[in-house]
């Protein structure tokens, strides 16, 4: 049987978010001492209770002191502030005239182009040569076709 064993790399990756978030819950907890959590300065009174323990001796409980609330501060000045704005004067938009459609691309002329380019190529050399006049041919004249169909679009 064959045993699989966690990547080293994985392992780490575990451990430091591990890490990090038991950091950081320290840190909100404000366990940490450079941690800027602030802890809660009116504790909440807890109501002491008789606790019979087996024995049915009665255990009293230690009084509680009580907190008061800090007292609440009433907002006794508030400025408001009305702006009312003076109305824009109307200006008149003026138009640029739309510009010209740009030429597009047609597949018919570089095909044509490439027909006629390819059957020149290959009448130029011999061997190796012809095929790539034919194929510089082809490749020029879609190139020299798409441009003249581009300029009879403009047309």
């Amino acid at each position: 049987m064959e045993h699989s064993r966690m990547h080293p790399m994985m392992i780490a990756a575990a451990a430091s978010v591990t890490l990090v978030s038991l950091l950081g819950a320290a840190s909100i907890a404000g366990i940490l001492p450079n941690s800027q959590a602030k802890q809660n300065d009116t504790a909440m009174p807890v109501a002491a209770t008789m606790a019979t323990p087996a024995g049915g001796t009665a255990l009293a409980a230690a009084p509680v002191a009580e907190v008061a609330p800090a007292p609440r501060r009433v907002v006794e000045h508030k400025t408001v502030v009305h702006h009312t704005y003076a109305p824009q004067p109307q200006q008149q938009v003026v138009q640029a005239p739309a510009p010209a459609p740009v030429a597009q691309n047609s597949p018919l002329g570089m095909g044509i182009g490439a027909v006629v380019g390819g059957l020149l190529g290959n009448q130029v050399g011999s061997g190796n040569g012809r095929k790539l006049a034919t194929i510089a041919g082809a490749v020029g004249g879609a190139y020299a076709g798409n441009e003249i169909a581009k300029n009879q679009q403009q047309q």
